[in-house]
């Protein structure tokens, strides 16, 4: 191995770096975008199917215990919903 060759490659190596950390900081983002809207998603879901369930007979405190929200909350949602809850 020569010494030239090897500076070049460290040289190469490190000048390489803050590319590489600004692709891991974009990559980084996207995925926790990504995350965020399957957060979203996965709640929007929810919510439409605690309404489903209020529509079909649940009381509003059966939805509190399931779901761990407050009683508050889950009215917020059926709210939204169109659903004058208890």
């Amino acid at each position: 191995m020569d010494l030239d060759g090897a500076m070049r490659r460290l040289k190469a190596a490190e000048d390489a770096l803050p590319q590489a950390e600004e692709q891991a900081v974009l990559a980084a983002r996207q995925i926790k975008a990504d995350a965020r809207a399957r957060v979203e998603q996965a709640r929007a879901e929810l919510h439409q199917a605690m309404a489903a369930e209020y529509r079909a007979g649940a009381r509003q405190v059966d939805l509190v215990r399931r779901t761990g929200y407050s009683r508050e909350r889950v009215r917020q949602i059926l709210r939204a919903a169109g659903i004058e809850a208890e």
